[in-house]
């Protein structure tokens, strides 16, 4: 076994690799850019090293920087993590030729796996079940219409070269080609430097099934079962769970087994995954093999009881594979969610800042968190914006459901918008509980998923005003206690009158609108008056925004987090944010929408679809933008006219940089 490593990685995938290492007694070495300095990964390492700039390619993407640590640090083995250089054959070569072990398959079948076209035709020949498409080298626009016809609409165009739902376009009709081709070819070239495509079949309601195989350099090879993540936004895994619901066991065991033979047909050593199309009508399709460790491996460790980066560990120092596959077991079942800064209701636009409050689940038998960020902590431009992934495990798949709800339900992010309301919202949805899973799924479901945001009710309401005045009765009381009379009571805060009753109100901005909640001050208590009637509350409010009420005689506690005027109320039933509008703060900050589209986040142009001149509608697509890896389509606010479009093709924009600005429309 190794005595030390560099893990070639970032975020929580370092800190995933840190912690079996540690259990083994493995020393270990991180690597960091410099937005990365105070990470944690960073902490947990046993050493690290600084690799450069912020940019992936001038860091986390530098191989020679990278053995050149492994070397001065006297790093026996590099673990790649996944993403990165995780499935860069270059790399794995180089590591090889430096004397260091590349924990990972051979360069050989990285390569053979790295061209999807490439990739099925050994498949092909291995006699694994390919979806009908067109795989081949001649890229002629003519040609891949031809051959689209041939197959069938609709159909699928992917990037040869690459994964992640980058470069994928589903195209449904013939005078849909030419537009969809042009925008796969275009993100696959910015992705991968490489617009080859191929084309398949689009299978209308298919399951995504991955199969984990696992090989030696002994000859074992095994699969550890099957994982579902059918759940997908963007062709990106939402939900992942294993087993998959309602698979029968000989289709599990012809999917496992056509999974190991897919990987002894290319050599390959290490952890992999065969990803898989599942047809309604049982038959299952070839789509990919991954080359490397699964952001989503923890729910197969989970079911099986094995740690995949010991197995990896082990592997690559040369054991065999510690168990074969008549002593590999499924118990119980387990689900994945990946918590995003990024903002449903905004078309999931990625977000960055600060992680102002980041609170998971407590620890508990069948919960874990796999995490790369603390409360402090920046979410960067730079890199993927996953803030965790919340894992659970139940005896059965209703006992795993009912522990991500109310895992999720015990996480709270402020600071940035997060997505953790939407995943409650999968999780409660009755397509998903009668595991009724397909790749449409956000789709089909979208309006349920994403409602148009409710107001607040009464219960929000209450929390949030009980929390802001106790707040200030806390404030207040301290303030007296260095004061010279502690004991005045116009030092208080509680509304105290000689003769009457102290009134006051308390206004909250919701949306875009203002909820006033009147209220009466009572010893030791409030009377609020809210839209659903008057309740009486008391209460106490911790340091950290837990809130004990107690609302008309019914306890119940919740969190609430202020940052300023900005109040987030956290319940089971999810969240809520407010804005607290206080008079003597001066007028409201919120800007009024003007006559110009902004830059939503930092990033380059990559295609302006407007002109000075032009006339647009509200929701007609201007500008699309390559931002954190992915495109964003920005859209026109309202009708108008275009002034000016102030980028080009090509262009880095800052966050909040003017795009284009509109003429001014004149008073009626």
């Amino acid at each position: 076994m190794f005595s030390k490593i560099l893990i070639a990685n970032r975020g929580e995938i370092a800190c995933r690799v840190i912690r079996t290492a540690r259990q083994l007694g493995i020393r270990t070495v991180a690597v960091y850019s410099d937005a990365d300095a105070g990470a944690l990964h960073v902490e947990m390492a046993d050493e690290a090293w600084h690799i450069g700039p912020a940019p992936a390619r001038e860091s986390y993407l530098r191989g020679d920087a990278i053995l050149d640590v492994a070397k001065r640090s006297g790093a026996e083995a590099i673990h790649p993590g996944y993403g990165f250089l995780s499935e860069n054959a270059g790399f794995a070569e180089a590591c090889e030729q430096a004397g260091v072990v590349f924990i990972g398959p051979p360069a050989s079948a990285i390569r053979a796996m790295g061209g999807k076209s490439e990739a099925k035709a050994l498949m092909e020949k291995a006699g694994v079940p390919l979806v009908p498409g067109y795989h081949g080298e001649d890229q002629d626009p003519d040609l891949l219409r031809a051959e689209a016809g041939r197959i069938g609409y609709p159909v699928l165009i992917k990037a040869s070269a690459g994964g992640g739902g980058k470069g994928m376009r589903v195209v449904s009709g013939p005078e849909d080609f030419d537009d969809q081709l042009n925008g796969a070819k275009r993100e696959a070239i910015n992705a991968f430097g490489d617009d080859r495509v191929l084309i398949e079949r689009y299978v209308t309601r298919p399951r995504h099934v991955e199969i984990q195989v696992f090989a030696d350099t002994h000859g074992g090879c095994v699969y550890l079962f099957e994982r579902d993540c059918s759940i997908q936004r963007r062709h990106q895994k939402v939900v992942e769970e294993a087993p998959a619901p309602n698979l029968d066991p000989d289709t599990r065991r012809r999917m496992g087994e056509a999974a190991v033979a897919a990987a002894r047909a290319i050599g390959y050593v290490g952890a992999g995954t065969v990803e898989f199309l599942l047809d309604e009508d049982g038959s299952f399709f070839f789509m990919e093999m991954n080359t490397r460790l699964q952001v989503e491996h923890p729910v197969t460790e989970y079911i099986t009881g094995q740690d995949l980066v010991e197995w990896q560990l082990r592997v690559a120092s040369g054991q065999p594979l510690p168990r074969t596959q008549d002593r590999l077991h499924i118990h119980g079942h387990a689900i994945e969610v990946r918590l995003y800064a990024e903002d449903p209701q905004k078309g999931f636009l990625p977000q960055t800042g600060r992680l102002d409050h980041l609170v998971f689940p407590p620890l508990d038998f069948g919960i874990r968190t796999d995490t790369g960020v603390r409360a402090g902590d920046t979410i960067s431009i730079h890199y993927d914006p996953m803030i965790a992934k919340l894992i659970v495990k139940g005896e059965d798949r209703a006992a795993a459901v009912r522990k991500l709800r109310g895992a999720l339900a015990a996480t709270q992010v402020v600071g940035l918008a997060a997505n953790t309301d939407f995943l409650l919202a999968i999780a409660s949805h009755p397509a998903f509980l009668a595991a009724d899973l397909d790749t449409k799924f956000i789709e089909r479901y979208q309006d349920d998923l994403l409602p148009e945001p409710a107001p607040a009710d009464d219960e929000v309401l209450a929390l949030a005003s009980l929390a802001v005045l106790l707040d200030r009765s806390a404030k207040a009381r301290a303030v007296a206690a260095a004061s010279a009379d502690p004991y005045s009571p116009w030092a208080g805060s509680d509304g105290w009158r000689l003769n009457d009753d102290a009134h006051d109100t308390l206004t909250f901005r919701d949306g875009g609108m203002d909820r006033p909640v009147h209220l009466i001050y009572r010893r030791g208590s409030y009377r609020f008056d809210l839209p659903g009637g008057t309740v009486e509350a008391s209460g106490r409010l911790a340091p950290d925004g837990t809130l004990s009420a107690d609302l008309g005689g019914r306890r119940l506690e919740g969190t609430v987090v202020r940052r300023g005027a900005d109040i987030a109320v956290f319940r089971e039933r999810g969240s809520h944010r407010l804005t607290l509008i206080e008079p003597l703060a001066g007028a409201d900050a919120a800007e009024a929408p003007g006559s110009r589209l902004i830059a939503p986040m930092p990033g380059k142009i990559i295609a302006v679809l407007t002109e000075p001149g032009a006339v647009v509608t509200k929701g007609q697509p201007l500008v699309v933008m390559e931002a954190m890896k992915m495109e964003h389509t920005i859209k026109a606010p309202s009708d108008g006219t275009v002034e000016k479009v102030r980028y080009a093709v090509g262009d880095q924009v800052e966050d909040g940089a003017e795009l284009i600005g509109f003429a001014e429309t004149s008073a009626s």
